[in-house]
């Protein structure tokens, strides 16, 4: 028995292949599911099996691309009731994959229909050796119950149950595969270690050792991070089947005078996805600004209207693929093409272009201590601002921009605030589409501001692999 972990970068999100001589499985596909074919053939077996845990929230899965290429069946929960043929798993039901027995749990809690996979090596002995338990259970953290409105406290019952009758009875040895890792939205507290087995999770896992199921109940259903908007869309895209990847146009290559014609349009949108000093520099009038390098899927995912046509400024043709690709993943497949020669060739047309001036530290600092009309606005989270944050800085978080912005006053002078100025631009981008003329970016963030000795150090530093970073103290 072999098993390959396939850790996706943003989404944080972790992927399998479960293998044995000459077949294999492949658990929680991503979308662009070329990888697990290719690893299949370095080592001489055969995708039969793609197994599903749940309707994913937070990525498209690569379970309909797979199946097609492979010619691999899909499993999946029952009471799912995807809209494409599958065979259904329920509590009880089991099947082989040469040496191994593959025994289904029922794990409701993080999602109503979600299901683990128990594996037991035959070759070896009769104990499970593995669990593939998708976001039930995760490192140092268990799956949040409150992306169904209204259901919170019935879902996170659940997961007390699935966690204490049924995942906790399996032997301390058996190693835990989750679906996620740190950096997910899909938990509030994982670790960055990967992989775990039952026993260390059972003695370090701050939710398995709450005994009380009101106290569990309680924990997991305050102070959980906001679900971003495209949760709820990619549960239902991958419970219709979605959009095979060779189905999808090309990205088209636009001059800047077709760019021009087409961003006109009433249903496109322009995503400019290049840093976000070059987007202060130069950028396209009305354009989003995500850097690539930020968490990009994620707050794509969350920003930008899913029934819009998508136009990219980039630094070339293949930062534009690696966009359309990560879009894709959150389930923003109307990517159609972009501007070929960047914004050189932009404003080499002669065609209008936005600024965003960039305020170092000791800039920021100065308006700070000055006093003066300046309003700051910091866009990270609730629990960043609380812990860490300027003196007089109002917090709205990025996503609530797109209808907060009414709070503000279009002609004040505003300075955007976030950990190092990837938000912040986002936030600055969505401002000056609603009209605002005198928006700045704080380049570098509350870490630079730390950095340049004007506060403590930033808790987002000791955390780079983290979306969201844990709470320090600061005013």
């Amino acid at each position: 028995m072999i098993i390959q972990q396939f850790f996706t970068k943003k989404i944080a999100h972790s992927s399998y292949f479960l293998g044995g001589d000459k077949l294999c499985a492949i658990i929680d596909p991503r979308r662009d599911a070329d990888m697990y074919i290719e690893v299949a053939r370095e080592m001489g077996t055969r995708i039969t099996h793609i197994l599903e845990t749940h309707l994913h929230a937070d990525f498209i899965s690569g379970h309909m691309d797979l199946a097609q290429k492979t010619g691999a069946t899909i499993y999946g929960p029952r009471s799912a009731n995807y809209d494409f043929d599958y065979t259904p798993l329920s509590e009880g039901d089991s099947f082989e994959l040469e040496d191994m027995t593959i025994k289904i749990f029922e794990t409701p809690g993080h999602t109503p229909e979600h299901i683990s996979y128990v594996v037991v090596d035959r070759s070896r002995g009769d104990d499970p050796v593995a669990l593939f338990c998708g976001d039930t259970l995760f490192v140092g953290d268990v799956g949040r119950p409150d992306l169904f409105p209204g259901r919170a406290e019935e879902l996170a019952s659940k997961l007390y149950d699935s966690l204490h009758e049924k995942i906790m009875k399996l032997p301390d040895t058996c190693e835990v595969c989750p679906a996620h890792g740190a950096g997910s939205l899909c938990g509030r507290a994982m670790a960055a270690k990967r992989t775990s087995t039952i026993g260390y999770e059972k003695k370090f896992n701050y939710a398995l050792k709450i005994n009380d199921r009101k106290k569990f109940i309680d924990s997991l259903t305050h102070g959980m991070p906001d679900a971003p908007d495209h949760f709820s869309r990619c549960t239902s895209i991958n419970k219709q089947g979605p959009i095979k990847i060779i189905d999808m146009p090309l990205l088209e290559e636009l001059e800047p005078s077709a760019f021009s014609s087409l961003a006109a349009g009433t249903n496109t949108l322009v995503l400019d996805v290049r840093n976000f000093e070059a987007f202060g520099g130069q950028h396209i009038q009305g354009a989003y600004s995500i850097d690539l390098d930020s968490n990009f899927p994620t707050f794509s995912g969350w920003l930008l209207p899913p029934e819009t046509d998508i136009l990219l400024v980039s630094e070339g043709y293949e930062q534009a693929v690696e966009a359309s690709m990560q879009l894709r993943r959150v389930g923003l497949d109307r990517v159609y093409g972009y501007l070929v020669g960047g914004m050189y060739a932009w404003v080499t047309a002669g065609l209008p272009a936005g600024h965003v001036p960039q305020l170092s530290s000791h800039e920021l600092h100065q308006r700070v201590m000055q006093g003066d009309a300046t309003v700051f606005v910091d866009v990270r989270s609730v629990s960043e601002y609380d812990s860490f944050h300027l003196h007089n800085a109002i917090n709205i978080p990025v996503a609530d921009l797109r209808k907060r912005y009414v709070e503000l006053d279009p002609t004040t002078e505003t300075v955007i605030i976030c950990g190092s100025g990837q938000r912040s631009s986002m936030g600055a981008s969505i401002l000056k589409q609603k009209g605002f003329k005198k928006v700045f970016n704080a380049a570098g963030g509350m870490r630079g501001y730390a950095a340049a000795g004007f506060g403590p150090e930033c808790p987002l530093c000791a955390l780079p692999w983290a979306s969201f970073p844990v709470r320090s103290n600061m005013r």
